[in-house]
């Protein structure tokens, strides 16, 4: 399951829903001072978008137009932004540097479809899923074959590219498996749960960066710690998005504050709130109501909703959100202090501040 920008709400370009994957540099904290940088990046993140569509195209136009859906429905392709700055502490003027960030787009957008079957989601980024708008089966054939489209992509980039992506996939399945399987008796639910998100989100981040630098020829430990920042910064990603479902009174998460809640998912607030032995009267109560399972109780739910946005498993969460923003940062040491670097920075403090 992927939550947050990429179900509902994900805007493009002008507050549109879509916007065919127009980046929206401010709501993703991402500040490019120079004039040179942002337009080379903006130049790449445009290449991509019509390399993508070129891409998925098929002999059959039911195949193009099915899987055309979630190009053409947008996102803040917040990967292929990653591979384009990467690519400035190398030559991103490089060919290979767009075929790069295709190869992560494409692995992204077929996991949505996966995960959109399994979710037995209705919505993605503001237009019907692929499986309501189709079938279970369409869904999933189609993941396949962006899957397929995304290996011929990177047997053109060569060897390194393949084994990349593919030990990436491998760590995205794990990181299903185990999210559906959950914690083994004994397991912490926490450490299950950050290593759940390392697998399903960080992985595919880290690579997405490391191919920026990889594809543009910058120097082996530029790229070493351009991947080290991408897995940390992907984590750090993900669990600010778990906590605006329940910080945020708007729509600024990309669903209805309180969705996780609702449906049951343990995200991290709840976890450290289940595991807490705080004895006042409102910690003891959001434990009672979260151990009932899903909140689909109107009632139950607005209750637990602003007792865990008052609680200290809240702040807790938020200082481990913080905690990988930080370490993020800290990856970014051995990279020289470009614009592109300053980016990398601001999305720290963007992901570290926007659930306060």
């Amino acid at each position: 399951m992927i939550r947050g920008d990429e179900r509902a709400g994900a805007t493009g370009s002008g507050g549109r829903r879509g916007g065919g994957g127009a980046v929206q540099f401010s709501a993703l904290g991402l500040r490019l001072a120079d004039a040179r940088t942002e337009e080379s990046v903006r130049g790449l993140l445009k290449a991509v978008e019509a390399e993508l569509r070129d891409t998925v195209a098929s002999a059959d136009p039911f195949v193009t137009e099915a899987a055309r859906h979630l190009v053409e429905a947008g996102g803040k392709r917040f990967r292929p932004l990653l591979v384009a700055l990467g690519a400035q502490f190398g030559d991103p003027t490089r060919a290979e540097v767009v075929s790069a960030a295709v190869v992560v787009e494409l692995t992204h957008l077929a996991t949505l479809y996966h995960d959109d079957v399994m979710d037995e989601a209705s919505v993605r980024r503001g237009a019907p899923s692929a499986n309501s708008r189709w079938t279970n089966s369409v869904a999933i054939l189609v993941g396949d074959y962006l899957f397929a489209r995304a290996a011929d992509v990177s047997a053109e980039l060569g060897t390194e590219a393949v084994r990349r992506q593919a030990r990436t996939f491998a760590r995205l399945v794990h990181g299903q498996i185990a999210e559906t399987v959950g914690p083994r008796p004994g397991d912490d639910p926490v450490a299950h749960y950050l290593h759940v998100i390392a697998e399903k989100t960080g992985s595919l981040i880290a690579t997405s960066a490391h191919f920026g630098g990889l594809f543009s020829g910058a120097a082996p430990e530029h790229v070493a710690a351009l991947a080290g920042y991408g897995e940390t910064i992907g984590v750090a990603f993900q669990l600010s998005d778990d906590l605006l479902d329940i910080a945020s009174e708007s729509a600024e998460s990309g669903k209805t504050p309180g969705t996780d809640l609702r449906e049951g998912v343990p995200t991290l607030p709840v976890l450290y709130a289940l595991a807490s032995d705080d004895a006042d009267a409102a910690s003891v109560r959001l434990r009672e109501i979260l151990a009932t399972g899903p909140l689909t109780d109107d009632a139950l739910h607005a209750e637990a909703l602003g007792l865990l946005r008052e609680s200290p498993a809240l702040k807790r969460a938020r200082e481990t959100v913080r905690s990988y923003a930080e370490d993020a940062r800290a990856h970014l040491a051995p990279l020289p202090d470009t614009p592109s670097r300053q980016a990398l920075e601001f999305l720290c403090d963007h992901i570290a501040d926007r659930t306060n």
